[in-house]
């Protein structure tokens, strides 16, 4: 198989499954980066040429769609009127449709798939077999993934905001991007989608690790979030959802229901989804040392 060979070029001459073999540090680790750029380069390959990116191109282009459709229907205006209220409506769009579910069930399908697809396609032996660090397989089939969800998902985000923006009101737009504070709040934005990107696609990758029907615990985790409204202060902080609402450059009021906290300060709320991402990445390479395959069934 093409992917047992590309890694063992990349290996020649290190036996990495005999602990009493002498190696300096640096070695090791230009070792174990080698190693981790001829994953990607295979997985890259997998997440953007397979037939299981249909779906995720499906997902990411839904709102650009959508949005194009409606700017056919209703042609650009030329009064600046109620131009300050389409921040509010692209916070809507933002929150309720791209971050809440079209980046989680498009990190879901792909980092999912990263384990699972493989062990369904009867090809992770593959990976096994070669003389590869499972933890450096963890590190290059997730890596693989957030370039694929994060390049997709950026191009929702962005493209959302100036389809919207452009399709009603295109010279208002223009000066609002290139003077005033749009460029920043679209890059704001971006930042929020690419940490959504990072803390889902760890989740999901040791949810497809452990689980053997991976769907039911994402639609849990789909449920937790989306009721992350109702949760007392305390339970809110167990999800990703409540630090990347935290930092949204327009957030949007939850509903009468809601019960109300303080936003988690940006100086907080980045380094603890970082931290976040590292425990759960650190639990799946824990998981894959223990991992024995086993097709039957599947």
């Amino acid at each position: 198989m093409s992917s047992t060979s590309e890694i063992k070029e990349q290996t020649a001459g290190a036996n990495v499954n005999e602990p009493h073999v002498s190696r300096s540090e640096t070695s090791s680790r230009a070792l174990w980066t080698r190693q981790t750029l001829a994953i990607l380069r295979l997985e890259i390959r997998k997440n953007f040429l397979s037939r299981r990116a249909l779906l995720l191109y499906l997902i990411a282009a839904s709102p650009l769609g959508l949005l194009s459709l409606f700017a056919l229907v209703r042609p650009p205006r030329d009064d600046s009127g109620n131009f300050g209220e389409l921040s509010i409506i692209y916070a809507a769009i933002y929150g309720g449709l791209i971050l809440r579910t079209l980046v989680f069930f498009g990190c879901a399908w792909v980092f999912m798939n990263l384990f699972r697809g493989e062990v369904v396609d009867r090809s992770l032996h593959y990976y096994f077999l070669a003389p590869v660090r499972r933890e450096v397989l963890v590190v290059g089939k997730y890596l693989s993934g957030l370039i694929a969800t994060v390049i997709l998902f950026s191009i929702t985000t962005i493209g959302a905001m100036l389809i919207l923006y452009f399709s009603l009101y295109p010279s208002e737009s223009a000066r609002y991007f290139l003077e005033g504070a749009g460029a920043g709040q679209m890059l704001a934005y971006l930042g929020v989608t690419i940490l959504a990107c990072i803390g889902y696609g760890a989740v999901f990758l040791l949810v497809g690790l452990r689980f053997r029907n991976p769907i039911i615990p994402a639609l849990l985790l789909y449920g937790w979030e989306w009721l992350n409204f109702l949760l007392p202060p305390l339970l809110k902080k167990i999800s990703v959802i409540h630090y990347l609402q935290s930092l949204v450059p327009v957030p949007m009021p939850e509903g009468p229901f809601a019960v109300l906290v303080e936003p988690t300060p940006a100086w907080i709320s980045v380094p603890s989804l970082l931290l976040f991402t590292g425990v759960v990445l650190l639990l799946a390479s824990l998981h894959i040392r223990r991992m024995e395959i086993s097709y039957a069934g599947d």
